[in-house]
């Protein structure tokens, strides 16, 4: 089998994990090794090929993930949604325990949601209340 299509296959890995998992990172890392591929059909080195996947992925993941922390936390005190979303704006939901990334896993509607706290305060566990929805995580209150 030949170098690029090792590449491609490992490409093809980190999309099918970005699309189960929603993660932009996996995507980028996908990219890396879709432009070693380029290289080993170029017929580069395989030296060459880790190094262009490791420059490639690995900056395009770090490059992002700067850009996530110029950003800062998303301001969802005047935050608002609109459309269908604002059906479940009010809506009550429990939460059984916090992660250590300050995300928790709540059941809404029939189907598991990732969630963030929305307030100064350390989120505790128990009845919670849907401020607004951000991507796909609920943005949750305290009762």
């Amino acid at each position: 089998m030949s170098d690029s299509t090792l590449w491609w296959i490992v490409a093809a890995f980190f999309v099918s994990l970005e699309l189960l998992s929603g993660s932009l990172y996996l995507l980028l890392l996908a990219i890396g090794a879709a432009a070693a591929a380029l290289c080993a059909l170029a017929g580069q080195s395989q030296d060459v090929q880790f190094i262009v996947a490791a420059v490639v992925g690995g900056g395009g993941v770090l490059f992002w993930h700067r850009q996530l922390l110029k950003r800062g936390p998303i301001d969802t005190e005047g935050y608002t949604t609109t459309g269908l979303d604002q059906l479940d704006v009010g809506e009550e939901v429990s939460v059984a325990g916090w992660g250590p990334d300050g995300t928790a896993q709540v059941v809404y509607r029939g189907s598991a949601w990732m969630a963030r706290h929305h307030g100064p305060h350390v989120p505790k566990t128990g009845p919670h209340r849907i401020r607004a929805i951000e991507s796909c995580y609920l943005v949750l209150e305290p009762l």
